[in-house]
């Protein structure tokens, strides 16, 4: 069950990005914590505009938690980000959807 859980800490959601954020500031804003893995800016299907929040993959569970706690709330172009442990994808049925 641990590498489970390392799968989980090692990702951190990032939320209330400013659209002018780009991959490499994200990367190096991180990268004062640890190494990054992995960037993953989520992008509206349709406009490939950033809808405010992305994924942040480091190489180990230390180093992320130390940027979520050393993160969380910093304003960054303007937006004071929201920095926490990713959470895994619901496997259950939104209600009303079918």
């Amino acid at each position: 069950m641990r590498a489970n859980r390392d799968a989980i800490v090692k990702n951190i959601f990032v939320g209330n990005l400013s659209s002018n954020l780009t991959p490499d500031e994200l990367r190096t804003l991180f990268a004062s914590y640890g190494t990054v893995e992995r960037i993953e800016i989520v992008t509206d299907v349709n406009t490939r505009y950033s809808r405010g929040f992305a994924f942040v993959e480091m190489t180990n569970d230390a180093e992320a938690l130390k940027a979520v706690s050393n993160l969380n709330g910093t304003t960054v172009w303007g937006n004071p980000l929201k920095v926490e442990e990713a959470r895994p994808k619901a496997s259950t049925q939104q209600a009303g959807k079918h």
